[in-house]
This record gives structure tokens, sequence and C-alpha cells, in this order.
């Protein structure tokens, strides 16, 4: 029986290497799936995650950039099916946004469900994540995380600026795809603004409806405007910062592709400030 040759041992190694982002990826699955039984248990909840970072999901590794998409929706309104009306609701949002249509059907999806439900946001849930959010009966934030402004956008263009080019400018000076893109853009600003008087109503009185809808929706801000936690409690969103250890523990479970030289680093152990003794050393 002849030994094993250089060349099998090459393309064991080469084979090993080709495996290891897939067994990574279902090593990191099966964390995340411990931590949400954890999170359901204590909280005693449904726990729903929409989290959009780049991960090293393809067979070489390549990283993938996603957002909030009709297969998002279709899971998420999936996971709601199959909880019970009277089963509390924690949805983890942490996205810059995505599909207006998909994002949509998740925040109505989430303001029907019976029981109460809890939009959980550890670092930033933009745009539509900030929709989903605000059909949540809380919105728990962390101190330093932000929301944003729903204003919608047609094509690479903020609706509201198309909409102020066409009243500012004279009409024979604008070209008919810029007519045609305003005009879209009005509908859907209007659109917007219904939908999200939909979403707050019975949870405001209603002249805060209207003010938070038209606030949010009409290009008040630029699109990637922050709303801090501070600033969202002043407009009077239902928030708290009271967030629990597990959110950040399953965010922990999500990593960023590994560059050869990484950005931040640092060491991933609690600094606390230490207790006061009585003056005697210890050892």
């Amino acid at each position: 029986m002849s030994g094993v040759s250089g060349f099998d041992i090459f393309w064991l190694i080469f084979m090993i290497m080709m495996m290891q982002p897939i067994l990574r990826q279902k090593f990191l699955e099966a964390a995340r799936q411990r931590m949400i039984r954890k999170l359901e248990q204590k909280r005693k909840s449904r726990v729903i995650l929409l989290v959009h970072r780049q991960e090293t999901m393809s067979l070489l590794g390549f990283p993938i950039m996603r957002f909030i998409d009709v297969n998002d929706s279709e899971q998420v309104i999936r996971a709601i099916h199959m909880t019970d009306p009277d089963v509390p609701i924690d949805i983890i949002l942490h996205t810059p946004g995505g599909l207006v249509l998909a994002s949509l059907q998740i925040a109505k999806a989430l303001k029907r469900h019976k029981a109460k439900t809890t939009a959980f946001v550890p670092h930033y849930a933009m745009s539509g994540g900030t929709l989903i959010a605000l059909a949540a009966d809380e919105i728990v934030m962390d101190e330093h995380a932000v929301l944003g402004p729903v204003d919608p956008q047609v094509g690479q263009f903020p609706a509201a600026s198309l909409v102020k080019v066409r009243q500012t400018k004279p009409l024979d000076k604008i070209d008919d795809e810029t007519l045609i893109l305003a005009d879209v853009a009005e509908k859907a600003l209007n659109q917007m603004e219904y939908n999200l008087e939909e979403l707050l109503n019975g949870r405001f009185p209603e002249e805060k409806v209207k003010e938070l809808a038209k606030l949010l929706s009409q290009g008040r801000w630029t699109h990637d405007y922050p709303i801090t936690f501070d600033e969202a409690k002043a407009l009077g969103l239902p928030v708290s910062n009271n967030m629990p250890e597990e959110i950040y523990e399953l965010m922990s479970l999500f990593p960023q592709p590994m560059r050869q030289q990484p950005s931040v680093e640092f060491a991933p152990s609690p600094r606390r400030t230490p207790p006061r003794g009585n003056g005697k050393s210890l050892i």
C-alpha cells in the first residue's frame, strides 16, 4: 500500500480551508439559536432578529452587504404568524433600511400583534428599520444608538428634494425626466405620511400622530440624520434604555469579515471600577 503523497496532503489542506467559512457559519448560527432561546426564556417572548451586517457567507468567503427586502418580510411575518396572540414579540433591529414595501409589511404585521411588541436597537436602525421600530409598543435603545428619518427616496434622490425642485424652478427649465420623478416623489411622500399616521394611530393623540408623521417623512433632515436616544425621547417616542445584556451578546455573534489589519482592537473583557479597599495591599 503506497503512502500519502504530498499532493494528497495539499488537496486535504485546500479542502479544509475551503470548508472553514461554512463550518464557522454553522457554529455561529448554532450559538445564535442558543442565545435566542435563552432570551426567550428570560422574557417569555418570541425573539426575532433582523440584522444586516457584512458577513462571510459564500464558499470563498466574500462579504455580502444586505438590506431589508421581501425575503426578510416573508420570514418575519411567518415568525409572527407562528406566535400566539398572547405571546409578546421582541424584534432586534440592526439595519441601514431597505425596501419601503418590505419594511411596511413587517411594521403592519407587528402592529397587529395583540400582545406587547418591543423593538430593540442596540446600535442603529435607520430608514425602514425606524419604520418597523415605530410600529412597536416600546423601543429599547442603547444610549448611543440611533434611529433615522423615514422620508422616501426616489432612485438616488430624496423625494422631498425632487418636489422642491419642481416648486422652485420654472417648469420650462425642468426636463421631462425630472418632472416625472418629482410627480412620483410627491406620491411617495403622501403615501409615507399616510402609512406613518396609520402605524402611530392609537398610540398618540391625533395632533401628535400628524406632527410625528410629517416630521419623520417629509424630508426635514437628510436621510442619514441620526435621531439619538435623547432626541427620540424629546420627540415623545416610547423609548427606554433598559437594554438586556443578552442583546449585546447576540450582536457579537454577527462578526464583520476579518481584515488583514483590524480598525478597532481592545481586550474583550469588562473593565470595572475597582472597589475602594481599606488601604491594605492585596495580592
